[in-house]
């Protein structure tokens, strides 16, 4: 994950949530969970920042976006336990980063007045930035 493909993630996705009203926080990791690009909106409160962080980090660490991590979690009684560990969020809003079958990271975005919006505009960025197919659930 290079830091011109996170900023245009994190550009993406900014502007996908200005297109329906609303501000957010993104946040990109790479492969290894680490922070690569971080961008915030006016006037989003100070707490979506972590969130965005930490729903980046668990749809990477997961391969799987964190509203389906979120229902699984609920449905599945193996996986009720997923809401005790602490570096995951089950929040959606959270997608893992897919090119070529290969998860090269992950994108969380919070804040936009919701956790389908907060999806919404991390699906639209990734088919903007890296294309048809990426944006898997």
């Amino acid at each position: 994950m290079s830091l011109a493909l996170a900023n245009r993630l994190a550009d993406a996705t900014i502007a996908s949530c200005r297109a329906i009203g609303k501000e957010s926080v993104v946040a990109v990791v790479d492969r290894g969970g680490s922070l690569v690009a971080l961008q915030r909106g006016d006037d989003v409160g100070p707490h979506n920042t972590l969130a965005a962080q930490r729903k980046a980090f668990t749809a990477l660490s997961t391969k799987s976006s964190t509203s389906v991590l979120a229902q699984r979690s609920v449905d599945d009684p193996t996986s009720r336990n997923l809401v005790t560990v602490p570096e995951l969020l089950l929040l959606g809003g959270g997608m893992p980063l897919t090119v070529d079958g290969d998860v090269i990271g992950g994108i969380g975005v919070a804040g936009s007045g919701g956790a389908a919006n907060d999806e919404r505009c991390a699906t639209q960025a990734i088919l903007q930035v890296l294309g048809q197919g990426s944006a898997r659930r």
